[in-house]
């Protein structure tokens, strides 16, 4: 069904907006202007467009929406959470993977469920399609086929802060130029990017696409002055699923039952026995001997580019830590796909010598290569030069999404693409701009941690990042964002908001159930059986408490007392958890007022470090000047975060500078 939407809506539309050019397009001015495509792109002109704001969406192939470059996957610990967090603000990549996905599981089950990584195989191809479906039947959005050669720049608005002020772009093709009020960058790795493979360079983003253009990136680098940096990424080669023996690999089956990401879904698209399977190998010393001996054919390993720590290159693991077995998942590529990607081998050297390193793996013994791997160098834009809204601090109306922020991850890419979009739009809508809390969601977190500290490498989210996980877990996100985001963002559709509510009054009406059921330990043992509950606990104790225990679970209760608390049984999990958890969330809750406080109090973006007339190391100055933080929530330099809020607050104080703190 889905694909015979899509091939209308390709008759109707795509074929349609990808032979038009800048010049023939119908408007000449749109509220917000997206550039790129990917993740990040893609959710930001879905998100501006859901605010009301009239959105352009550029890309270079409009047949390469929605691709995915690298692992065909979704989710994961930390990801998981975002992927989730996206979908509870109504963007699109939970409810593409609950189309596209093949294998579904929870990674750390072993872990308490605020650290659960909902994670999914996908069908490269099911997943592009639901995008593109999305994307292309979106009112308010067009879609052009075209790239970027440059930001049209102006004076800035005096009433508001920057030194610049974007007001549109202009095509590589030398067309009119195309005017907005917003402009979201998401590059991804096309901004000055090139390509390596053993000691071939060549121009370029993603293997078989169009280089990117030189003009975006002197506009950021010369004209708005920007600081810009250099990383590096890879992927691995694809192999023939034929050519390769899966008897000498450990099968890893998926989840009996798929977990969906969305919230709206109840299932997913692929049906529990259609899933496939993965499988782990793992790497051989005759690996690490073909790595060492081809270090002098690889330029991409040599140079001191920072790449991704989490997932390095097979290089960057033998040389780093020499003499090591790692792991190398095989993975599928879809339901009808021939291929399988080696998780843990991206690679740079020559092709012949790919070849010969996977045939040191008893399970690629026989492998074929169809693409080899390679690597990609680009530019990037130091992130502490943005505010919490993605918005340029010298540059009014232009935002920054994915990668171009020091970035790897589809998921990272798509969170902060929501949030610049939703930014974007609401500038374009003459709406103030609007920060998520690290108290409320991973998004915040993840935005924090870029505006906040910057990046010296791709930053990629994880669970130990944030200090109040216990309370962002993936399984209240809709609690947590979906609300706001329809009462305050304008991001959330009426429908998914009403069934959050739903879930909210429900969940709420059970907790209530479960703390009117209070009995003596002894009553419950006698209710309950053998459960581990202490004999010499004299308290009285309710459903809720119960509920606390390990060995103890909502189906057990419901069974005792079925007259009040049967009718709950959609919300078991989500009870147990809550209850699970509810004591340390309400110790940690000090501490999160605190921090809210504290990124509520504004600081002027040309305050005078460097003479503010307050006790503060030399050290700590040239932070705070290079770094001009936001807000009094001073993370740039956490060593002296305490002290240096308490100085500032104090000098404030002192000086009846009221004005420094815009809503104090």
């Amino acid at each position: 069904m889905l694909a015979q939407k899509l091939h209308l809506l390709r008759h109707n539309v795509l074929s349609f907006v990808s032979s038009r050019t800048g010049s023939d397009l119908t408007r000449r001015q749109y509220d917000v202007i997206v550039v790129g495509g990917g993740h990040a792109g893609t959710e930001a002109a879905a998100a501006a467009a859901r605010l009301g704001a009239e959105t352009l969406l550029i890309t270079q192939k409009i047949m390469t929406i929605g691709a995915l470059s690298c692992n065909p996957s979704l989710g994961g610990v930390g990801k998981g959470q975002l992927v989730r967090e996206v979908d509870a603000l109504d963007g699109l990549c939970g409810r593409a993977g609950d189309s596209a996905g093949v294998h579904f599981s929870i990674l750390n089950r072993s872990k308490g469920p605020a650290v659960w990584g909902p994670r999914a195989q996908l069908d490269r191809e099911r997943y592009r399609q639901f995008i593109q479906s999305e994307l292309l039947s979106t009112p308010r959005l067009t879609v052009l086929e075209g790239s970027v050669d440059e930001l049209l720049v102006s004076q800035p608005n005096p009433e508001e802060p920057g030194h610049h002020r974007v007001t549109g772009i202009r095509l590589v093709d030398g067309s009119h130029p195309i005017l907005s009020s917003s402009v979201v960058l998401t590059t991804g790795t096309f901004l000055s990017g090139s390509l390596f493979m053993g000691q071939t360079t060549s121009p370029g983003g993603r293997m078989g696409d169009a280089q990117s253009c030189a003009g975006l990136s002197y506009t950021l680098k010369e004209t708005l002055g920007l600081r810009v940096g250099r990383l590096r990424t890879g992927t691995p080669p694809r192999i023939v699923k034929e050519s390769v023996d899966l008897s000498l690999a450990q099968l890893q089956a998926p989840d009996k039952q798929p977990t969906p990401f969305s919230f709206l879904n109840t299932h997913t698209r692929c049906k529990p026995e259609e899933q496939l399977p993965c499988y782990l190998t793992h790497t051989t010393p005759g690996v690490e001997r073909v790595v060492r001996e081809s270090v002098h054919l690889n330029c991409h390993i040599q140079q001191d580019t920072k790449g991704p720590r989490y997932c390095p290159s097979i290089e960057s693991r033998v040389l780093r830590f020499p003499g090591r077995r790692h792991q190398v998942w095989l993975e599928p590529e879809g339901l009808t796909s021939d291929l399988l990607y080696p998780q843990g081998l991206s690679m740079t050297m020559p092709p012949d010598l790919q070849l010969r390193l996977l045939r040191e793996i008893p399970a690629l013994h026989r492998a074929e290569i169809r693409a080899p791997g390679y690597g990609v160098q680009y530019d990037f834009v130091c992130p502490t030069q943005l505010t919490p809204s993605l918005q340029v601090k010298s540059t009014q109306g232009l935002f920054l999404a994915g990668q171009i922020n020091g970035t790897t991850g589809y998921e990272e890419a798509a969170a902060q693409g929501l949030w610049a979009g939703v930014n974007a739009g609401r500038t374009a809508l003459s709406l103030p701009p609007i920060a998520l809390s690290r108290t409320q969601s991973y998004i915040g977190v993840l935005i924090d941690d870029l505006v906040g500290r910057g990046v010296t490498e791709p930053y990629r989210m994880f669970t130990s990042r944030a200090e109040f996980r216990t309370y962002l877990r993936p399984d209240n996100a809709d609690l947590r964002l979906t609300p706001r985001g329809f009462e305050e963002v304008g991001c959330v559709t009426l429908r998914r908001y009403k069934k959050a509510v739903s879930v909210r009054d429900g969940l709420q009406e059970a907790l209530m159930a479960l703390q009117s059921v209070a009995l003596s330990s002894t009553r419950w043992r006698e209710k309950l059986g053998n459960i581990s509950l202490s004999e010499n606990k004299s308290t009285t104790l309710n459903g809720l408490d119960l509920l606390q225990y390990k060995d103890v679970s909502f189906e057990m209760l419901a069974s005792a007392f079925p007259e009040c608390l049967s009718q709950y049984f959609e919300y078991s999990q989500r009870l147990k958890i809550e209850a699970v958890y509810r004591p340390h969330c309400e110790k940690q809750s000090r501490e999160m007022e605190r921090i809210r406080s504290e990124e509520s109090l504004s600081l002027p973006s040309d305050m005078d470090y460097l003479s503010l007339p307050v006790s503060l190391s030399h050290e700590v100055r040239e932070i705070l000047d290079r770094v001009r933080p936001n807000t009094c929530d001073v993370r740039p330099c956490p060593d002296t975060h305490t002290c240096v809020l308490n100085r500032l607050f104090g000098y404030a104080k002192i000086k009846s500078v009221t004005h420094v703190f815009d809503n104090s």
